[in-house]
């Protein structure tokens, strides 16, 4: 890394409830402890499956499972698969979102640590991110009050602004989860769109820095 530059800003759009985003947010984690100094990495969050309103159908839950399955073989990481036995289990990711928006405003240095709990509690713990009870355990473990983080939370400002990121999300690009992007005077550039391997990550990013 003695020939990387220093001041690299990324932006990691994310999710959640994202199964392919709790296999690449390790990634994240490992790039910025191995660029420690020279990067910065900006969490974005976006609209994966945020506002369903009508519960899982049989064949969205084998699409769903089957994604699972490919993430665990690619990274090895542990699933939950007794989630697929819940009945009427609505999808929506916009809570969780909002939750980790919430997070970035409040304690923005801890939003990949946050991001990771909420990815374990989600895919191996089996607990609902809609649940608003789970996501104040959730952000007590990190020291964020219960009370702080429910009038964000409840509060119509942080819905605004949740919303006004989905949008700007799509507007450059980011359609599917995860991605990443350079930032450069001339607007973001993307990296990748989709899982990545570490060192693939660190290849495409020394080609553009």
């Amino acid at each position: 890394m003695g020939n990387a530059p220093e001041n690299i800003s990324l932006l990691y759009v994310t999710n959640p409830m994202c199964a392919w985003c709790y296999g690449f947010t390790p990634v994240v984690r490992r790039l910025r402890a191995l660029w420690h100094g020279r990067i910065a990495v900006h969490v974005l969050f976006g609209d994966f499956q945020a506002h369903a309103t009508e519960p899982m159908h049989h064949e969205q839950k084998e699409q769903v499972a089957l994604s699972w399955h490919r993430v665990q073989e690619r990274t090895l990481l542990p699933f939950d698969y007794r989630f697929f036995i819940q009945r009427s289990y609505i999808f929506d990711t916009e809570p969780a979102c909002r939750a980790m928006l919430c997070v970035r405003l409040l304690r923005p240095v801890l939003t990949l640590e946050v991001l990771r709990a909420m990815h374990s509690a989600f895919f191996v713990d089996n607990q609902d991110l809609k649940d608003p009870e789970v996501l104040i355990r959730l952000v007590r473990m990190f020291g964020i009050p219960e009370n702080l983080f429910l009038t964000l939370y409840e509060s119509e400002e942080i819905t605004r602004q949740l919303e006004e990121e989905f949008a700007y999300a799509e507007r450059i690009g980011a359609t599917t989860y995860p991605s990443m992007f350079l930032k450069t005077p001339d607007g973001p550039k993307r990296i990748a769109a989709g899982y990545v391997d570490l060192d693939e990550l660190e290849e495409r990013l020394l080609q553009l820095v």
